[in-house]
Protein backbone atom coordinates (compact mmCIF):
# COMPACT_ATOMS: atom_id res chain seq x y z
CA UNK A 1 0.00 0.00 0.00
CA UNK A 2 1.36 3.49 -0.89
CA UNK A 3 2.43 5.91 2.17
CA UNK A 4 -0.64 7.38 3.35
CA UNK A 5 -0.14 11.38 4.71
CA UNK A 6 -2.30 12.70 7.53
CA UNK A 7 -4.14 15.94 8.06
CA UNK A 8 -1.16 17.75 8.44
CA UNK A 9 0.52 16.35 4.82
CA UNK A 10 3.09 14.35 6.96
CA UNK A 11 2.56 10.68 6.82
CA UNK A 12 0.61 9.05 8.57
CA UNK A 13 1.12 7.72 12.55
CA UNK A 14 -0.06 5.24 14.46
CA UNK A 15 -3.47 5.96 16.13
CA UNK A 16 -3.85 2.90 18.38
CA UNK A 17 -2.32 -0.18 18.83
CA UNK A 18 -4.20 -0.97 22.68
CA UNK A 19 -6.96 -1.94 21.39
CA UNK A 20 -5.46 -2.29 17.89
CA UNK A 21 -7.55 0.03 15.17
CA UNK A 22 -8.27 0.90 11.90
CA UNK A 23 -10.17 -1.46 8.94
CA UNK A 24 -7.39 -3.38 8.37
CA UNK A 25 -6.40 -3.67 12.31
CA UNK A 26 -2.57 -2.39 11.61
CA UNK A 27 -3.29 0.51 14.17
CA UNK A 28 -3.21 3.34 11.38
CA UNK A 29 -6.37 4.96 10.50
CA UNK A 30 -5.80 4.12 6.44
CA UNK A 31 -7.58 4.79 3.48
CA UNK A 32 -8.02 1.72 1.65
CA UNK A 33 -10.88 0.96 -1.35
CA UNK A 34 -11.86 -2.22 0.70
CA UNK A 35 -13.30 0.23 3.38
CA UNK A 36 -16.89 1.86 2.75
CA UNK A 37 -17.13 3.32 5.99
CA UNK A 38 -13.93 5.11 5.39
CA UNK A 39 -12.62 4.80 9.02
CA UNK A 40 -10.23 7.68 8.50
CA UNK A 41 -10.56 10.07 11.64
CA UNK A 42 -8.40 9.31 14.74
CA UNK A 43 -10.26 10.37 17.59
CA UNK A 44 -10.37 10.40 21.46
CA UNK A 45 -13.36 8.85 22.62
CA UNK A 46 -15.23 10.24 25.18
CA UNK A 47 -18.15 8.86 27.23
CA UNK A 48 -20.89 11.18 25.24
CA UNK A 49 -19.56 10.39 21.54
CA UNK A 50 -19.56 6.44 23.15
CA UNK A 51 -23.39 7.16 24.33
CA UNK A 52 -24.66 8.63 21.24
CA UNK A 53 -23.15 6.27 18.73
CA UNK A 54 -24.56 3.71 20.35
CA UNK A 55 -27.66 5.32 20.17
CA UNK A 56 -27.06 5.51 16.74
CA UNK A 57 -26.88 1.93 16.63
CA UNK A 58 -23.12 1.61 16.73
CA UNK A 59 -22.33 -0.02 20.23
CA UNK A 60 -18.44 0.82 20.46
CA UNK A 61 -18.46 -0.24 24.35
CA UNK A 62 -19.74 -3.49 24.82
CA UNK A 63 -17.15 -6.03 23.79
CA UNK A 64 -17.63 -8.66 21.54
CA UNK A 65 -16.00 -11.65 19.62
CA UNK A 66 -12.33 -9.82 19.39
CA UNK A 67 -13.93 -6.52 19.82
CA UNK A 68 -12.73 -5.01 23.47
CA UNK A 69 -15.08 -2.28 23.61
CA UNK A 70 -14.12 1.03 24.37
CA UNK A 71 -13.96 3.75 27.43
CA UNK A 72 -13.86 7.23 27.52
CA UNK A 73 -9.87 8.25 26.65
CA UNK A 74 -9.26 5.19 24.10
CA UNK A 75 -8.11 6.04 20.64
CA UNK A 76 -10.21 4.69 17.72
CA UNK A 77 -10.42 5.32 14.00
CA UNK A 78 -14.04 6.83 13.58
CA UNK A 79 -15.74 6.32 10.22
CA UNK A 80 -15.55 10.19 8.83
CA UNK A 81 -19.19 9.51 8.57
CA UNK A 82 -20.03 8.98 11.60
CA UNK A 83 -17.54 11.79 13.29
CA UNK A 84 -19.57 14.16 11.15
CA UNK A 85 -22.90 13.13 12.56
CA UNK A 86 -21.96 13.71 15.92
CA UNK A 87 -20.60 16.92 15.09
CA UNK A 88 -24.11 17.91 13.88
CA UNK A 89 -25.61 16.57 17.26
CA UNK A 90 -22.79 18.25 19.17
CA UNK A 91 -20.53 15.33 20.10
CA UNK A 92 -17.99 15.39 18.44
CA UNK A 93 -15.16 13.20 19.97
CA UNK A 94 -11.23 15.22 19.94
CA UNK A 95 -9.60 14.21 16.67
CA UNK A 96 -5.44 13.39 16.57
CA UNK A 97 -4.18 15.71 13.62
CA UNK A 98 -1.18 13.32 13.25
CA UNK A 99 -3.04 9.95 12.76
CA UNK A 100 -6.37 11.43 10.87
CA UNK A 101 -5.89 10.48 7.07
CA UNK A 102 -5.47 13.25 4.86
CA UNK A 103 -8.85 11.94 2.73
CA UNK A 104 -10.91 13.32 5.83
CA UNK A 105 -10.47 16.68 3.93
CA UNK A 106 -12.47 15.88 1.67
CA UNK A 107 -15.15 16.01 4.07
CA UNK A 108 -14.41 17.90 6.03
CA UNK A 109 -12.62 21.54 6.49
CA UNK A 110 -9.28 21.92 8.16
CA UNK A 111 -11.52 25.06 9.61
CA UNK A 112 -13.82 22.77 11.34
CA UNK A 113 -11.01 19.88 11.97
CA UNK A 114 -9.00 23.08 13.70
CA UNK A 115 -11.72 23.68 16.38
CA UNK A 116 -11.86 19.59 17.59
CA UNK A 117 -8.26 19.30 17.63
CA UNK A 118 -6.96 16.75 20.45
CA UNK A 119 -4.84 18.54 23.17
CA UNK A 120 -2.70 16.39 25.32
Amino acid sequence: MKSQKNVLGQPLQICCEKPMTGFTRNGKCESTIDDSGLHTVCAVVTKEFLEFTKSQGNDLITPRSGFPGLKAGDKWCLCVGRWKESLEAGYAPPIIFESTNESVLKHVDLEVLEKHKYQK
